[in-house]
């Protein structure tokens, strides 16, 4: 014989056609006066695990639609408690009530002394060869450690933890506060224990019962080639040790680029200027230039101009995780002399009269031309 189908809309004392907000109100106002630590009368437990199923059904719009149709949808059992459990979905009375009132209507146990620890971050600087070819370096971090003396459980030598007078070992206590809905009980964590059950009678002398210890220590950190200014490398295990000796957290090593003499970076391409005489710029020339791994030639070809790149295939920066490489640009810049001995002048004067270039002279040693037309360009 079937069991008659439960009325959730009378359990909550809502119309059929009430809201969301209408029956999310009057479970609240009815786990006030049911909940078992507000109304430890079994009558009354048994009606909390009625409304707070009604609740979950009618909170759920395909429930509630199975309702609706003269059906139930909690009927055929299942889910956390068993059978018919009115609790599917939920974690019990705690989770609910903490969901709705903010406090905790059951216990949460004694939380670890043990805790991961937190992350680091280091800043170092590292010149454009190590950063475009990788180093391996040793650098110094200070942190949170172990400490030695106990081995990171905070008691002192021949000592260990013992049950917190105060809650137990539960690591929380409750208090019965008084409200307009009557009396409620409320937990909070342990005030002499701080949540964890326990009370160190006898602090190591080293930590204080920590656990831990700040300290100075070296570590060797593997760069790998191609890395960019502001990249951060993740040291694993290797940031501060955790209260009660926990797991250490990761180390982050953010690398900054110094700036260098010749070269400028853009991704992994490489770029410098080199300043060559208006008369090699003009006739051609080749030039020698130390690039952060070798010696390149550079042909500065004849007519080149004064902003002029020349770009060098491959003798960039490593790419990242790559064996290919970015490209050196070489940008020109032609220098025009600005001092000549009347000799200099003369043959200039010459050249410009040979190309059939309009000069004229603001005075006998002044400058070289106010106006030029076609310089140096091919006719």
């Amino acid at each position: 014989m079937s069991s008659p189908v439960r009325d959730y809309y009378a359990l909550l004392a809502v119309e059929r056609d009430a809201t969301a907000e209408e029956i999310k109100r009057a479970y609240r106002k009815l786990a006030r006066e049911l909940h078992p630590d507000v109304n430890p009368d079994s009558h009354a437990q048994d009606r909390f695990k009625e409304i707070t199923a009604a609740y979950e059904v009618l909170s759920d719009p395909e429930k509630r639609r199975i309702v609706d149709l003269g059906g139930d949808p909690l009927a055929s059992g299942g889910g956390q408690g068993g059978p018919g459990s009115p609790f599917t979905g939920f974690g019990g009375f705690g989770d609910i009530f903490e969901t709705f009132f903010g406090g905790t209507g059951a216990g949460r146990g004694p939380r670890s002394r043990v805790r991961q620890g937190a992350d680091a971050l280091l800043r170092i600087e590292m010149s454009l060869a190590e950063m475009a070819f990788g180093v391996q370096k040793d650098i110094a971090v200070e942190t949170a450690v172990v400490c030695q003396t106990c081995s990171g459980n905070g008691c002192a030598p021949g000592t260990s933890p013992r049950t917190c007078d105060t809650c137990a070992g539960r690591g929380e206590v409750q208090s019965m506060q008084r409200s307009l809905l009557g009396p409620v009980m409320t937990s909070r964590p342990c005030p002499t224990c701080g949540g964890t059950g326990q009370q160190i009678p006898s602090p190591c002398p080293n930590c204080s019962g920590e656990g831990r210890v700040r300290a100075r220590r070296t570590i060797s950190v593997d760069v790998p080639g191609g890395i960019e200014d502001g990249m951060r490398i993740r040291m694993t295990g290797q940031g501060e040790v955790g209260p009660g000796g926990g797991p250490a957290g990761d180390l982050y090593i953010e690398v900054s680029e110094q700036p260098h003499d010749v070269f400028t970076r853009e991704g992994s391409d490489l770029h410098c200027t080199v300043a060559v005489p208006m008369t090699a710029a003009a006739l051609g020339t080749e030039l020698q230039l130390t690039t952060l791994d070798s010696e390149e030639k550079v042909e500065i070809r004849p007519g080149t101009q004064s902003g002029s790149v020349i770009t060098l295939r491959g003798r960039g920066v490593p790419r990242l995780r790559s064996t290919a490489r970015g490209d050196l640009h070489v940008h020109v810049e032609v220098r025009t002399p600005s001092k000549l001995d009347d000799d200099q002048e003369r043959l200039l004067r010459e050249l410009a009269e040979l190309r059939a270039e309009e000069v004229s002279v603001s005075h006998p040693r002044g400058g070289l031309f106010s106006k030029v037309r076609e310089a140096f360009n091919p006719r």
